[in-house]
């Protein structure tokens, strides 16, 4: 062979390597690409085995922002997400936009054939979640919930040394998500968060991650609630702000296990016992699941011990995840249950709190 026919024959190998390459990609549409979903959209096109093909947005310096960082890919871009679910290229969706859309678009992208990744919450009010979970049960596409923590190396070992008896059987959990402000009035959230009806308000758009990792530690869900919230401190701000700036909840479980959940936009900065934590406590002592995983037993002689080592953790893990479970078949780490139980959760503690009487787990009228 001589050099030019050599070159030649490189550069079609090539060619032909490229186009198996191209097509062993996931075709991956984009709905909503502000803070979370330009987040997403990094994530995504890390993953060898992605291709952006589409955007989507409903202002247009997004558009573009995301564009110009999906350039490789050279994906279309509209405003329209129906679009987006009608194309047949389009194999898999992420859905990133305010959370009271989630569901009807999770619902539709599933009944177009597409897996679907969605952000958290999957839905704000009991009836979507039940929509979705009706119409997710009736699908065979990838679905996954973004409760990321579902993926924590650490905070897994720990769940699973602590249901298999490390510190006895689970008693009692308390947990909160503390902030030291309130979110951006003039950010890119600013225009939805702080109505009650679009975001949920902090426990269903935000502290469903903790209530999420309560509930996978316990094993259940819970079965009732009460509790107590209000706009202490933010009262009108910004005006016309119909969501809680704290919240204090007690959720009661079938085995008997009671958790107090607090969640505040008003924990100072530098004051200790801030931002979020989980303790475990159980018969033979108890666990912070979040930071350090020590386990401090009840005997005040036997030594702290730690339940599971401090990992070099993946950011993009739970992206990876749903690639793996679009093309290899694994299990969801996130399915569709989890989600809807996650959301359920954080729904039921706003209800106890607007309604202020106990409410049963029953009477939101969702069978997960």
């Amino acid at each position: 062979m001589n050099r030019r026919n050599f070159v030649l024959s490189s550069a079609a190998a090539a060619h032909v390597a490229l186009a198996q390459s191209a097509n062993d990609q996931v075709p991956t549409a984009m709905i909503g690409i502000g803070n979370r979903g330009s987040y997403l959209l990094k994530a995504v096109m890390s993953q060898p085995d992605a291709r952006v093909v589409a955007l989507c947005d409903n202002k247009p310096d997004r558009l573009d922002k995301a564009a110009t960082a999906a350039a490789r890919d050279n994906p279309s871009t509209t405003t329209d997400w129906r679009k987006v679910i009608d194309r047949k290229d389009v194999e898999a969706v992420y859905i990133a936009t305010p959370p009271y859309l989630h569901a009807e678009m999770a619902i539709a992208a599933l009944q177009a054939g597409k897996h679907v990744y969605c952000e958290k919450p999957v839905g704000t009010t009991a009836a979507q979640v039940r929509d979705l979970l009706k119409a997710a049960k009736q699908s065979n596409r990838v679905f996954v919930a973004g409760q990321q923590m579902r993926t924590m190396i650490q905070l897994g070992t720990a769940v699973r040394k602590i249901q298999e008896g490390a510190i006895g059987d689970i008693l009692f959990v308390k947990a909160q998500r503390h902030a030291s402000a309130d979110l951006s009035y003039d950010g890119t959230s600013g225009d939805w968060y702080f109505d009650f009806k679009k975001s949920g308000g902090y426990l269903v758009e935000q502290s469903v991650h903790n209530l999420d990792a309560c509930n996978w530690v316990i094993g259940q869900h819970p079965i009732r609630a009460a509790g107590f919230g209000g706009i202490n401190l933010f009262k009108n701000t910004p005006e016309g702000r119909d969501i809680m700036d704290h919240q204090s909840l007690t959720y009661e479980y079938a085995n008997g296990v009671k958790l107090s959940f607090t969640q505040m936009v008003f924990h100072p900065r530098r004051m200790p016992v801030g931002n979020q934590t989980i303790s475990v406590y159980g018969s033979k002592g108890a666990v912070e699941l979040l930071y350090s995983t020590n386990f401090y037993p009840l005997d005040a002689t036997a030594a702290q011990t730690v339940l599971a080592e401090k990992v070099q953790e993946d950011g993009d893990a739970h992206i990876r995840a749903f690639y793996d479970c679009v093309r290899q078949g694994a299990k969801s780490p996130a399915d569709v249950t989890v989600g809807a139980t996650a959301a359920l959760t954080a729904i039921l503690g706003n209800e106890v709190c607007r309604q202020g009487k106990v409410i049963e787990w029953k009477d939101l009228g969702v069978d997960v």
